[in-house]
């Protein structure tokens, strides 16, 4: 078995602004950290600095490496973090190498992916060019404007378009780091590295995702509870007059409540809680459908197919050959994330 390489490109290696230090700690965190108990081998994780150029730190740190930027291109993951503010605005190019290095790596069909503002690199290079693609809220009418060819989503935390991933600021990377772990290695190994890493439950983001538990870390104006019970209880039928009545509150307020707790209706949250029960029973049991269906409150595997086809991007039985036949393995794992990513679009 061969671990999956990931490389990460740090744009401005002579002089890491702090947001720069947040997010390749949260690469790797996420893929540097060896979990010899969920996936042996894990990721076998690169910084590369963005150029040759000597550092010359202005705010105190500098990226010092035995990687180079050319590595990329034999990586299974590029990640391209934050660029500087200058090649936002476009008051400063982006280094010539980086770019030329960027297309190579896209044709010989590395995976590109952008925390933030890497996302500017990726479209100088004209891989976003008829794409979605997403950045930090405060920077994607820039995007917009400067690269017309690029569909910029402003709405969501981060977006995979197969061979190209991009997401919004801060902790939003974290987020499409995880959906990255759970792509290739399915929801189970997912949510345990999340749990390690104390990560609070966040909304998908992006396309025919692999769903995630949304739960408010605590009570949030008396709906956490309720939420948590209905996940301890989801082969159940629920509706919101019975939860709001739970929760001692009028069905309009428990819907606004859970809405402002949760960034979604408490039906859609529901759906959302079934959906991951279900792909943890497809990863680590041999149950029938039916009884799938049964055990995540979805009643029946017609249903549980119609909902998992449409929200997941897969039938239940592709996804459970992709990743229950070797859980937390790393077995073609680059290759699972292929025919997944075929299958949901």
């Amino acid at each position: 078995m061969t671990a999956p390489s990931v490389a990460v490109v740090v744009v401005d290696h002579t002089d890491m602004h702090p947001w720069d230090l947040y997010e390749v700690a949260i690469a790797s965190a996420v893929f540097g950290v060896a979990q010899p108990d969920l996936a042996d081998p894990w990721y076998d994780l690169r910084l590369c600095p963005g150029s040759d150029q000597a550092a010359q730190p202005r705010n105190g740190v500098s990226l010092t490496s035995p990687h180079r930027l050319s590595e990329i291109l034999e990586a299974d993951l590029a990640i391209v973090t934050a660029v500087p503010e200058a090649c936002v605005t476009g008051a400063q190019d982006f280094d010539d190498e980086l770019l030329d290095t960027l297309r190579r790596a896209a044709a010989a069909g590395v995976r590109l992916m952008s925390l933030c503002t890497g996302a500017f690199a990726l479209a100088e290079a004209g891989l976003l060019d008829g794409r979605r693609a997403t950045a930090h809220w405060a920077h994607t009418a820039i995007l917009a404007d400067r690269f017309p060819r690029v569909t910029v989503d402003d709405a969501v935390l981060y977006v995979d378009d197969g061979p190209v991933l991009t997401s919004a600021g801060m902790t939003a990377g974290l987020d499409l780091c995880l959906h990255v772990v759970r792509t290739d290695f399915g929801a189970h190994v997912a949510n345990q590295l999340a749990r390690r890493l104390v990560v609070p439950a966040h909304r998908p983001g992006g396309q025919a995702q692999f769903i995630d538990r949304a739960v408010p870390a605590r009570d949030h104006d008396g709906v956490g509870g309720v939420l948590q019970w209905a996940i301890a209880h989801i082969d159940r039928p629920h509706t919101v007059e019975g939860l709001a009545r739970r929760a001692g509150l009028s069905p309009r307020t428990f819907f606004r409540r859970v809405q402002a707790a949760t960034g979604t209706t408490p039906l859609q949250w529901l759906l959302h809680q079934r959906l991951a029960h279900a792909q943890v029973l497809l990863e680590t049991t041999d149950l029938p459908i039916d009884a799938i269906g049964e055990r995540c409150g979805l009643g029946s595997a017609a249903n549980l197919r119609r909902h998992f086809g449409i929200h997941v991007g897969v039938p239940p039985q592709q996804y459970r050959r992709a990743f229950a036949s070797t859980p937390g393995s790393p077995e073609s794992a680059i290759g699972r994330h292929s025919t997944m990513a075929g299958a949901g679009r």
